[in-house]
Order: structure tokens, then C-alpha cells, then sequence
């Protein structure tokens, strides 16, 4: 049976109000949450590794995700993670052999009424049991190749940038 191992990386799908600090914060994986709620069936184990805002990650941080992904059992692999810099940690990703990695997050915390994380958690899980082994990235209902995408920070959503580029 397939397992699905998820690396949950901090960013606003984890961000939650701190009134000792008056501010949001980084908190646990609200993934687990989201998936509990959901009654997802499939076989999965969510891990903590990194828990800071993407803002604030760094190619070492990126590094460690890398190795912790490539020397991971499971071929299957979802990371929440912050969406300001989620196309660079991709990116750090590409060329890691025979798993398939979908990255995703949420533009507002997944504690927020009106937060896309939970819409954006499925669509993550959905391709990595359906997509071949490579790297990508789950938002905005669309599956995009981090080589040819970008956060638009204007319309807060992710585009394709070149033309004729896969749209999985």
C-alpha cells in the first residue's frame, strides 16, 4: 500500500495568532489537522522539519529538506511550506531520482475561515499518487512545473511564466 510522507515546512499554512507575542506565528503542522478532517484514507506519516516563515528559509534549510526527502522510504512525498519562496525550495528539489515531490501551502493561514490550505492539501495529495515521479507544486486548483512558475504577488496566485510550457 502507498504511503504518502508529509514534511511540513512552516509558512503562512501554519501561521497562527500569538497573543504572549501579539503576532502570528509559525505553529504546529496544520496538516494534520486538515487530513484528520477530511478522513483521508491513504496511508500517511507528516514530519516537522523545518517550522519558520519561507521568508526567513535559507539554501541550508533548503539542503536539509533535500537530503531528508532523497534519503526518505517513500517514494511519495507532500511539503507545506510558505508560498513566498516555495518556487526556490522546488527548485532545490528538481533531480531528486524516482519520487514524486508537490509542494503546496495557502495565502492565509489554514486556521483562517477563508484560507485556501485545505482546498490546496488535497489537490497536493491527489497528485502525488497520481503524477509521475518529479517535482511540482499544487495551487490555485493547478499543478505547475516550479521551472516555469512564479508567485504572482499582485493577484496572490501562482502562474505559469513561458508559453507552451506542461500544464499538468
Amino acid at each position: 500500500m502507498m504511503t504518502i510522507k508529509v514534511y511540513a515546512a512552516g509558512g503562512s499554512i501554519d501561521k497562527a495568532y500569538s497573543t504572549k507575542e501579539s503576532a502570528f506565528v509559525v505553529g504546529p503542522p496544520a496538516v494534520t489537522t486538515i487530513l484528520e478532517e477530511a478522513n483521508v484514507t491513504v496511508e500517511y506519516e507528516i514530519e516537522s522539519v523545518i517550522q519558520k516563515d519561507s521568508l526567513d528559509m535559507t539554501d541550508h534549510d533548503r539542503a536539509t529538506l533535500a537530503e531528508r526527502v532523497e534519503r526518505d522510504s517513500c517514494s511519495h512525498i507532500v511539503i507545506t511550506h510558505g508560498t513566498d519562496t516555495m518556487v526556490a525550495t522546488a527548485r532545490a528539489l528538481l533531480g531528486i531520482p524516482g519520487k514524486t515531490i508537490v509542494l503546496t501551502g495557502a495565502m492565509q493561514p489554514a486556521a483562517f475561515r477563508e484560507s485556501d490550505a485545505h482546498f490546496n492539501v488535497g489537490a497536493a495529495f491527489l497528485a502525488a499518487q497520481v503524477l509521475p515521479p518529479g517535482t511540482y507544486l499544487a495551487m490555485n486548483g493547478r499543478i505547475f512545473d516550479p521551472t516555469q512558475t512564479a508567485k504572482n504577488m499582485d493577484l496572490d496566485r501562482f502562474e505559469q511564466q513561458e508559453e507552451g510550457s506542461p500544464d499538468f
